[in-house]
């Protein structure tokens, strides 16, 4: 749901949006830092806020660090 809010922000289609990683942090709604894998070789991690189910909100790009790698840890950014 946040692929076109990425490819906005970052200016470009990207073919391969696969997530492979992901780790929460519970606030007034959820905070989700994702590994996407972007290419074969390039991977970026997102921070996407999904808000309370009653504000009936889909989830947000909140930042993104590109240039990463698979083995890159997934860290609170």
């Amino acid at each position: 749901q946040v692929k076109p809010q990425f490819e906005s922000k970052e200016n470009r289609n990207c073919a391969m949006f696969r997530a492979i990683a992901y780790k929460t942090q519970v606030v007034a709604g959820t905070i989700y830092f994702i590994k996407v894998q972007v290419s074969n070789i390039e991977y970026v991690h997102l921070k996407v806020f999904q808000s309370l189910p009653h504000e009936n909100e889909g989830p947000s790009l909140v930042s993104f660090q590109t240039g990463k790698t698979r083995d890159d840890p997934l860290t609170y950014f």
